[in-house]
This record gives structure tokens, sequence and C-alpha cells, in this order.
């Protein structure tokens, strides 16, 4: 048996990266990641195939492994903000050329790159755009605090976490050097989770206080990201957001 992850429209050039990113966990962090078996050409992409995970019904005791999981990743420190490598969040590619400050890195790698797309897309009414960037332009006022790089798995929505027998198994990563509260943010951004994820996380690192009053910012680029791929349906989840920080 094997598990099959969803096509690519980019192709082998994706699940290379993919592959390398769950490579670079694998040997950097320990964290569990499935082994690959092979890629299946089918009409209009690619099907990459990995080794079969045995599977476990989500209990307390999984949720924290998810979360302690995610804390192992983020015990990994960088020099800078971005990755030595470009990669894809999704089917979309992201631009992990590397910065020395989080904020400018976060406004010029993630949100306005997404907003190009998202406004390409025709997904996005002019509305939205003009608050987009509002929000962009005011960023600065914030008073985000300055965070050390951290190895991200980029894209951490649970479905990202496969439970095992064994612990909790990492796949579909994005990653790059970033805030860590990027993938606290995304654990819950579709679908809500226990709080035992949050505590697994602080078994192994702390959360700031001041997350909670963040979370939403760093869920905005995801949320640009999926109006241009899923449609209009996200724009409540995106101008929600975006409110809070208007």
């Amino acid at each position: 048996m094997f598990v099959k992850l969803s096509e690519a429209a980019n192709g082998l050039d994706q699940f290379d990266i993919e592959l390398a990113g769950l490579r670079f966990l694998s040997e950097h962090t320990g964290v569990l990641t499935p082994t690959p078996i092979g890629n299946v050409l089918v009409d209009g992409g690619v099907i990459m195939v990995l080794e079969a995970a045995n599977t476990v019904d989500r209990a307390p005791r999984q949720w924290r492994d998810i979360g302690r999981a995610l804390a192992r990743i983020h015990l990994i420190k960088g020099k800078f903000y971005g990755f030595a490598a470009q990669g894809y969040f999704g089917p979309l590619y992201q631009d992990n050329r590397p910065m020395d400050d989080w904020m400018t890195f976060y406004t010029e790698r993630r949100l306005w790159p997404y907003l190009i797309e998202a406004i390409n897309s025709g997904n996005l009414p002019t509305a939205v755009i003009r608050q987009v960037e509002k929000l962009i332009l005011n960023l600065p006022n914030l008073g985000i605090p300055e965070s050390m790089p951290t190895l991200l798995h980029g894209d951490a929505q649970q479905n990202n976490f496969i439970s095992t027998e064994k612990g909790a198994m990492v796949i579909d990563p994005a990653i790059y050097y970033g805030n860590p509260e990027i993938d606290l943010a995304y654990i819950d951004y579709f679908q809500p989770v226990p709080e035992d994820v949050f505590w697994g996380y602080q078994e192994v690192l702390p959360i700031d206080p001041g997350f909670q009053n963040r979370r939403d910012l760093w869920r905005i680029s995801g949320y640009l990201a999926c109006v241009t791929v899923g449609g209009s349906g996200y724009l409540k989840l995106l101008t929600n957001a975006i409110q809070k920080y208007s």
C-alpha cells in the first residue's frame, strides 16, 4: 500500500523541491517523514507516491505529538529569513531569497507576491485589494516584535501531519527560516484543533503570549494564496483577518 499525494501542476520540479524539504527536515530535526517510492505521470501533472503510514485515530496524545513535532522543527535556527533554495506553497511559487529583517521578508516575499497572484487570478475584488494594500503599508506601525530566524514547516496545517503509531509524521513541507508563529497560526487556519496541540508544543518550546493577537496577521498570506487557487470562497476568511489590523 502507498500514500498518494495530489497532482502537481508544476510537475517533477515541485516534487523534487518537496522531497528535498522532507530530507532536510528528517536530517536536521529528526521528525518522522515518509519514504518516497516514486512518481507517476498522469494527465495534467504528476502524482508522488510515498510509503504507507499505519495511521491511528487522534486522541489527546496524537494531538500533542503534532505540537511536539512542530516544536522540534522550530528548535533549528538560521542566520537569515528565507532559505538557500526556492520553493512552492501548494502550487504557488514561494520566493525564499534571504533577508535580514522578518517584517520586510514577510512583506516582500509573502504578502506582495501573493497579493499579485490573487489579483491576477481574478478572484480578488478591488475593494479587498485596497484593504490588503492598506494593511501592508501599515505593517511598520503595528509594533511586531522581531524574532530569531527559525526553521518552519511552511504549510503546517493539521492535514500535513499524519498521526501514526510511532508519532506524528510530517508531509508537504514548504520550508524556510521565518517567524515560528507562522506555523502555529497555520495549524488551525482551516479547521480548529484541540489545545493539546499547543500544550504539546509548549512541552518543548514556549509560545509568546502576544501570539494570539498576531495569529490572523500571519494567516493573511495563506488566505491570499487560497483565494488564488480556491476562489472567492476564501474571501470572508481573508477580510475578517484584515479587519483585525485595520
